[in-house]
């Protein structure tokens, strides 16, 4: 077994342009001074790191990690979670989704594909110059404006849209096996790749390629009603990236799952601080320890009542009290009686 890494943090929710969090010095002394031993990097903003440099130039690259290990920290992995979006985008929701494109490929969604398919490619490279061995995307939606069957889906349509995001990916996982790097695929709604059944359809059609894993995140599947503690008992080899974030669901006669349309804060399910919701996170950290996760713990912050700051102070303490340092021995190795072969044949009688 593994002693789980961390605590991390994941930087995105924290990113602006008053200091500390609008450069990547600053916010790394920042975490570090709360306690966190990592970061885990977004890669849409060039104030904290240039990916297309990271992946041509280990220079470079070199550079951004002496940045951060001058705080006491560690890059824990790169983010393509935007990126990754718009590798696969109904056309219902083109106009929604641009604001993560360039301003110049607005409104051109087949240059704005080209475009993230690149950004993927690049983040495979950048891992590398950087020593990471892990990255976290999204893997877009295409059928998601039919997730629930009203009218009743096309005969076929299905087969054919993951057919397609295979056809996409598959040539993008091959650049990450080229590079060493695990693709993570962050389980969320919103996403063609939004539970366990989605995961392994995709994992079907992308011919189990090696690379295809998982970032597991217990809030996502709270918020679905779906079993969080079985899902790592059915997918823990292919786990390889964990967001420590938490969430409740309170169901009432008036709402349930799909939340009225109401803000976050006044629906059923929502997304809270580390502590202050539902899930079971003594029983996950065991989990991943007893399965040998080799990964980082990362607090991801996204929480409708708490101030960011606040979760931030909270994470880093509450992560670090949930891993477990591993056993080096058995509990009862002190009454071992010693044997050897001839000894058990005897105790068996044979």
């Amino acid at each position: 077994m593994t002693t789980i890494k961390g605590p991390g943090i994941f930087i995105a929710q924290f990113i602006g342009d008053a200091a500390p969090f609008n450069s990547l010095e600053s916010i790394c002394q920042w975490a570090a001074g709360l306690g966190y031993k990592g970061v885990q990097l977004p890669t849409n903003d060039t104030r904290f790191i240039d990916l297309q440099k990271a992946a041509e130039s280990k220079t470079y690259a070199d550079e951004i990690k002496g940045i951060v290990n001058a705080a006491g920290l560690e890059i824990t992995e790169l983010s393509t979670h935007l990126q990754g979006q718009l590798v696969a985008v109904n056309p219902v929701y083109d106009d929604l989704f641009d604001g993560f494109a360039p301003e110049h490929l607005r409104g051109n969604p087949a240059e704005r594909q080209k475009w993230a398919v690149q950004q993927l490619k690049y983040a495979a490279q950048a891992s590398k110059n950087l020593g990471l061995n892990a990255s976290v995307t999204f893997s877009g939606a295409l059928l998601w404006p039919m997730v629930y069957p009203w009218p009743q889906r096309p005969a076929g349509i299905v087969e054919t849209a993951f057919g397609e995001l295979a056809k996409r990916w598959t040539p993008i996982l091959d650049v990450y096996e080229e590079n060493g790097i695990d693709l993570c695929y962050e389980i969320h709604p919103g996403e063609d790749l939004h539970d366990g059944i989605t995961y392994e359809m995709f994992l079907d059609h992308v011919k189990g390629h090696k690379r295809a894993n998982l970032l597991y995140d217990p809030s996502h599947l709270v918020l679905q009603c779906l079993d969080y503690l079985e899902y790592i008992d059915l997918y823990h080899e292919r786990i390889k990236m964990f967001h420590v974030k938490d969430a409740e669901f309170n169901p009432t006669g008036r709402q349930g799952v799909y939340g009225g349309y109401q803000s976050w804060v006044n629906r059923a399910g929502r997304f809270r601080s580390l502590g202050d919701g539902q899930v079971d996170f003594k029983s996950i950290f065991s989990k991943l320890t007893q399965y040998d996760y080799k990964g980082w713990a990362v607090l991801e912050w996204e929480c409708a009542l708490k101030h960011p700051e606040d979760g931030a102070r909270e994470g880093a303490p509450f992560i670090k009290d949930h891993i477990i340092r591993v056993t080096e021995r058995a509990f009862d190795d002190f009454a071992a009686s010693g044997s050897d072969d001839a000894f058990n044949r005897k105790t068996l009688g044979i």
